[in-house]
């Protein structure tokens, strides 16, 4: 997928991108050197940013998104509500530090900031930070289930 690496804001070397996958907002969209995204993945942007560190791997059919709709608005159908309309806490930036892993079909939302060398587990729905260092998350939502760190 050499065209989409060079339609993103930046993309590292060595950067495998599966087939199928669909990246929105490309200028919005930062990857790190000798990352392995896997098939069908999905990273959408708003007006926030996805900024991946380094050695990010994933599994297939991942989903990154930076934005949510607006849900105060009911004189029209939500679908009819313009992104010029969104509000800022409607987007923000979600930022992946490096050596992060993330499963098969997990899905991690607008504001998310992942710490180094963590582990998303397959099927998981992040919706709020993951720390420490080296933790491992699963669930829906998210929460820690385990370390990388030998006690």
């Amino acid at each position: 997928m050499p065209s989409l690496k060079r339609s993103l804001a930046s993309c590292g070397t060595k950067v495998s991108i599966g087939r199928g996958s669909d990246f929105k907002g490309n200028k919005n969209i930062h990857i790190g050197d000798a990352c392995s995204i896997g098939v069908n993945a999905i990273i959408w942007t708003t007006r926030a940013e996805v900024i991946v560190g380094n050695y990010f791997m994933t599994g297939p059919n991942i989903t990154i998104i930076t934005g949510d709709h607006r849900t105060d608005i009911l004189d029209r159908p939500m679908i009819a509500i313009g992104d010029n309309e969104k509000l800022p806490e409607n987007d923000a930036d979600v930022v992946i530090e490096d050596d992060v892993w993330v499963g098969a079909n997990a899905i991690i939302l607008k504001g998310v900031h992942i710490a180094k060398g963590c582990v998303v587990a397959a099927g998981a729905v992040v919706t709020n930070d993951i720390y420490p260092t080296y933790s491992i998350w699963g669930g829906c939502p998210a929460r820690q289930i385990g370390s990388r760190i030998n006690k």
